[in-house]
């Protein structure tokens, strides 16, 4: 099984609920990790406001921060390789990542066409439509 590790901004909390403003992007996201662990996918998060070590210490983040600063993040890695920065990525783009299936319609919008990845990023898309799930 694949391994994912996420890296986040500083924040108070990664479940996107604390205070009065609640991200629902930051609860998706939650929970789409809560789906990936329970596909059997190992996931490590680090708070870089909580866990500022672990950025130290990764070669791949580390130097990523240090070239393109804070925007970078969020910066996830699938077995120790930077998949995506600066975005937090929906269910259907982590299961492709993971190389899990995904119990919904799959990545590129519930075409039985296989997704492939772009030289942008990890996203997929399908070329014959033009449609993604970036």
């Amino acid at each position: 099984m694949k391994k994912i590790e996420i890296y986040d901004p500083a924040m108070c909390c990664s479940t996107g609920v604390c205070g009065t403003d609640v991200d629902t992007k930051l609860v998706q996201f939650a929970n789409d990790l809560s789906w990936l662990k329970d596909q059997g996918v190992g996931v490590q998060r680090f708070n870089l406001g909580q866990e500022p070590a672990a950025f130290a210490q990764n070669a791949e983040v580390r130097t990523l921060l240090t070239k393109d600063g804070n925007r970078c993040l969020p910066i996830v890695l699938v077995d120790g390789s930077v998949a995506t920065k600066g975005i937090y990525p929906t269910r259907d783009q982590l299961a492709h990542l993971a190389e899990v299936e995904e119990e919904s319609t799959g990545c590129c919008g519930g075409d039985d066409e296989p997704c492939v990845e772009t030289k942008e990023s990890d996203c997929c898309s399908d070329k014959s439509t033009g449609s993604s799930c970036c």
